[in-house]
């Protein structure tokens, strides 16, 4: 699954007339990139949740074929959803299926997105989260073992869950379609919080690829940082 549903805000004037998974890098809009970024690894059908400027988006899908892939949507134009609520109203696309990939929209990585598949599935935990350890206002905390066991908010000093080691989330996890027999979330709702609920009871290991590269094209200066990694 692609995340293509927020608003980018950070990514004025353009997402004032553009939806964020739009945006081009290098001429190439970040969704097709993500697409093609999923077809190396033997992923070819993927669903995209949109809200807004959805229509562009559609309009995208259908006349570039998916660019290659089968490609669905799940359609979030009377409320955006977050991330937590819209992977939930796509639960009938993706339980059926094994673990699978969600990943945000407007990313861009060298991730070796196999390997951490074959560690998703070495290690059967319920959802493998992508982490570097570069600075965010905001961090995932693991403990020893390499799980998930709290938050915390570098700017407030707010935590949840246990201390350990902080690593910024990368926006792309594999999880496994037991998840939605424990979600405790309806509506409008963050992953991380569905991942912090379940922490205490459930597994769920960091893949740290702190070595590659990560750009979030969230604003006008990391798209034109963008332009220069990917060409």
């Amino acid at each position: 699954m692609i995340l293509a549903a927020g608003l980018g805000t950070r990514l004025k004037p353009f997402t004032d007339h553009h939806p964020k998974a739009l945006a081009p890098v290098n001429g190439k809009p970040v969704l097709q990139r993500n697409v093609e970024f999923l077809q190396q690894y033997g992923i070819n059908e993927v669903i995209v949740n949109v809200h807004h400027f959805a229509d562009q988006i559609l309009d995208a899908i259908e006349i570039n074929s998916g660019w290659g892939s089968k490609i669905t949507v799940s359609d979030e134009r009377t409320e955006v959803l977050e991330t937590g609520g819209g992977i939930l109203k796509a639960s009938w696309f993706l339980k059926d299926s094994g673990s699978f990939v969600v990943m945000n929209a407007d990313i861009l990585t060298d991730l070796d997105l196999g390997a951490m598949i074959t560690a998703h599935h070495e290690n059967k935990p319920l959802g493998t989260l992508a982490v570097t350890s570069r600075s965010s206002s905001r961090a995932l905390l693991f403990n020893t073992k390499n799980e998930l066991c709290g938050w915390k908010s570098e700017k407030t000093g707010e935590t949840k869950g246990k201390t350990g080691q902080p690593l910024a989330f990368s926006g792309i996890q594999i999880i496994s379609p037991a998840i939605f027999n424990f979600m405790r979330f309806q509506g409008k709702f963050s992953m991380i919080d569905v991942y912090l609920d379940l922490c205490s009871e459930h597994q769920f290991l960091g893949f740290d690829h702190s070595q590659g590269i990560f750009i979030d094209i969230g604003t006008t200066e990391k798209l034109a940082i963008a332009e220069k990694v990917f060409p």
